[in-house]
């Protein structure tokens, strides 16, 4: 079963999800111990989550209750540009020997079927589709043949992105930061439901059409080859989240370039992970 973060009367709770409209919120007394779904893979519970919430949860529609990012308070988030050789070509840039990270901040996620505000500084609002990593056991100097035991599960991500700011330097955080740019969800799948993550395949489209298409197996850099990576300079944390990078297809590199508007429906739809689906609005 999946795990969700969702809103009941302005109260941030989690469950689990049933369906597109049907949601199981975690009993009250488990609540109590692990106020969110990080505590909870911090606990290493969410077996006794699922179990306890399967059995005694409440059901919660989602006229009732309105989803938040999965994962809605990480400590960290940390992104992978170019790891796929499809986006490397498009982007004609030179292959690297080392994975190329950046970051984001908490507050520039969002939320399946949450407004994505376009910001109004750009005009080159962009998509990238990607596969979203939660760490669930934390450490440091993860060997790759130990890092997929440190995974609590996936999600799907869109990584949007103001591309005229990520271009001001060779630093590309301002583009990626702007206010719930970052739709995360709708779910988590646990490890144990994905049995086989390089079997996967990812698809973006806007307004219906198909715009990115691959599979997680032509990613460049591996789950663990990343993890070993992130974790040899940093302390990986339960709940954190890694953006694993995103295919060829961005509407930056097509001719004309294909940007997001006021209007717009873009969906990452990923195997055994949902359709992450958003509207984009205009900016508050």
């Amino acid at each position: 079963m999946s795990f969700v973060s969702f809103e009941i009367a302005g109260q941030q709770t989690y469950g689990l999800w049933m369906d597109e409209s049907n949601w199981i919120q975690v009993p009250q007394v488990f609540q109590a111990k692990y106020p969110d779904l990080k505590s909870v893979i911090a606990a290493n519970k969410l077996d006794e989550c699922e179990a306890l919430t399967s059995q005694s949860g409440k059901g919660v529609t989602a006229s009732q209750a309105q989803l938040l990012p999965v994962i809605p308070n990480p400590s960290k988030i940390f992104c992978i540009g170019l790891n796929y050789k499809t986006h490397v070509a498009e982007t004609k840039r030179a292959d690297s020997d080392y994975p190329a990270i950046f970051t984001r901040f908490a507050d520039s996620l969002t939320a399946h079927n949450a407004p994505l505000p376009h910001p109004k500084e750009t005009k080159r609002f962009d998509f990238e589709g990607e596969l979203a990593v939660i760490i669930g056991k934390g450490g440091r100097n993860i060997t790759q043949a130990q890092a997929l035991d440190h995974i609590a599960g996936y999600a799907c991500f869109n990584d949007g992105t103001a591309r005229d700011w990520q271009r001001h330097t060779h630093q590309w955080i301002p583009g990626k930061n702007f206010p719930s740019t970052g739709p995360l969800g709708p779910f988590m799948a646990t490890r144990k439901e994905i049995s086989d993550v390089n079997q996967l395949t990812l698809e973006s489209r806007l307004n219906g059409e198909v715009m990115q298409h691959a599979s997680v197996a032509d990613l460049i850099y591996t789950l663990p080859v990343i993890i070993e990576y992130l974790s040899g300079f940093t302390n990986l944390s339960p709940g954190d989240v890694i953006a694993t990078g995103t295919p060829g297809g961005v509407g930056d590199r097509r001719e004309p370039p294909v940007y997001m508007k006021t209007g717009d429906v873009i969906e990452i739809e990923i195997t055994g992970l949902g359709t992450l689906r958003n509207v984009v609005s205009n900016a508050a």
